[in-house]
């Protein structure tokens, strides 16, 4: 008879402690699965490129080497600890290597997410919500340094959300974490900003009496956070990359991540969301802290696109107690401990897929790798290309100075207005202005740009080379008089 209730109890921690483990394997499989798509960006090209340029010179850039329309300006890489990782994985294992690693990252990220939902949740609650996620953060999937944070973000969400949920202390033991996400990515303000909810709901918990007591008690901590978030090459200097970002102003709508949520069409974010409407209408209430948080965090995410992210990784953490409280989750000793017999297996798992992903032919879509068009049209010798901005990263992978790439940052929101304007003939004469400024000598793009049908007419201009991704131009030798 004690054997059987053993039994019984032992079956139920076993299946929760493997949960974790069980969705990290899953998503790393379907990422390994997937391999091309997480290459499927350009800025995958530049990054490993600032990577090899930063092993190369032993130093971190401080003005612009990829560039001939920006050649010289000041730009500082505020991802440098993702591009040296990127690079050192390209140069040992190739682009299989990458997915690996990437794939790995966000793995990592969703077995922690579950962990530290099973906290609070039951198995099948936290199962819900781990696939909503995976929908949510699907189309930024992505071999990109914004991945190698998704942990790191994870780990300190919730390690304020746990001071929330229990009344604790700061966590000082994730100061850390801010070092790391400060270095890997430019987004460490909002580890900044997480700690305001924390801080409000420590005040509303309290008398009002307690107040300077409790603003005493995370004052050191925010500190501390501050002085750990400047710790970079640059200084202080990362944490005022989203602002330059978002003074882009206008120019961001010409960027499909930095664009609104588009609903002329079902996805799986209007899905989700009308879901989470009729989810709220059935009786389920949030604390006043929570409820900013999240419809701050839908903000972002409608606001746009790629800050679905957020979303999808920070708002169960912050609803997580609050639903555990109404629909019941875990005792309170009943944390999930994942056995060291499970952790081998799980790692003996993580190595074999990786052997899998590293035997593979990866490599990125043609859509934003043109080779075959460089290396025909020998656009190498041609002379300075306006190129399309989908083909920025690889132009700079493959060592051929760009008019622009995914580095908004450096162009700046006037620029890039222009270049695109340009490029869409709402301006005509500017468009022909910009290739007599640069003294542009061929051109790459894509073959529904308008300009590419004005280039045809031209009679100064050639078509030297087309396919469904790229059409080349090149600028006819003028005849010496």
């Amino acid at each position: 008879m004690t054997d059987q209730v053993v039994h019984s109890a032992v079956q139920p921690f076993s299946a929760r402690a493997a949960l974790p483990w069980a969705v990290g394997l899953c998503v790393y499989a379907m990422l390994l699965v997937a391999g091309p798509r997480l290459l499927a960006d350009p800025d995958s090209y530049s990054h490993i490129e600032v990577g090899r340029w930063i092993i190369a010179h032993g130093a971190l850039p401080a003005s612009d080497p990829f560039s001939f329309s920006m050649r010289g300006a000041p730009w500082i890489t505020f991802e440098w600890l993702s591009e040296v990782i990127y690079a050192g994985i390209y140069a040992l294992a190739g682009w299989p290597g990458v997915v690996a690693i990437a794939a790995a990252a966000i793995a990592l990220a969703f077995g922690l997410f579950t962990s530290f939902l099973l906290r609070e949740l039951s198995p099948t609650l936290t199962l819900l919500m781990v696939m909503a996620a995976v929908v949510l953060l699907a189309p930024h999937m992505l071999a990109r340094p914004h991945v190698f944070v998704l942990p790191v973000m994870v780990t300190w969400a919730a390690a304020l959300v746990r001071c929330m949920d229990r009344a604790g202390p700061p966590p000082y033991w994730a100061l850390p974490l801010l070092v790391l996400w400060t270095n890997l990515h430019g987004s460490v303000v909002l580890a900044l900003g997480l700690i305001g909810p924390a801080v409000l709901e420590a005040l509303l918990r309290e008398a009002r009496s307690e107040w300077p007591r409790v603003l005493l008690r995370w004052l050191p901590f925010t500190a501390l956070a501050v002085a750990a978030s400047c710790l970079t090459p640059h200084g202080p200097e990362p944490l005022l990359m989203p602002l330059t970002t978002l003074g882009l102003g206008s120019a961001l709508a010409w960027i499909a991540e930095w664009r609104p949520q588009d609903f002329s069409h079902i996805g799986g974010f209007e899905l989700l969301l009308l879901g989470s409407i009729f989810a709220l209408s059935r009786g389920i209430t949030l604390p006043v802290v929570r409820a900013l948080v999240v419809i701050g965090l839908l903000h972002f995410a409608l606001a746009q696109i790629r800050n679905a992210d957020l979303l999808a990784m920070l708002a169960p953490l912050y609803l997580a107690a609050p639903l555990g409280r109404k629909f019941g989750g875990p005792a309170e000793d009943d944390a999930a401990v994942v056995s060291r017999g499970l952790s081998l297996a799980g790692l003996g798992v993580l190595i074999a897929m990786s052997g899998v992903a590293l035997a593979r032919d990866v490599r990125p879509a043609p859509s934003v790798a043109p080779q075959a068009a460089i290396a025909k049209a020998d656009l190498a010798k041609a002379g300075p290309v306006l190129n399309d901005y989908s083909f920025g990263g690889y132009l700079i992978f493959s060592g051929i100075p760009t008019f622009i790439d995914g580095r908004g940052e450096l162009y700046g929101g006037p620029f890039i207005n222009r270049y695109n304007r340009a490029l869409a003939l709402v301006d005509l004469v500017d468009f022909l202005k910009l290739l007599d400024e640069y003294k542009i000598g061929a051109t790459l793009l894509a073959p529904s740009t308008p300009a590419v049908a004005m280039l045809d007419r031209l009679p100064e201009w050639q078509r030297v080379y087309s396919d469904d991704v790229v059409v080349v131009h090149k600028r006819r030798d003028t005849p010496k008089k």
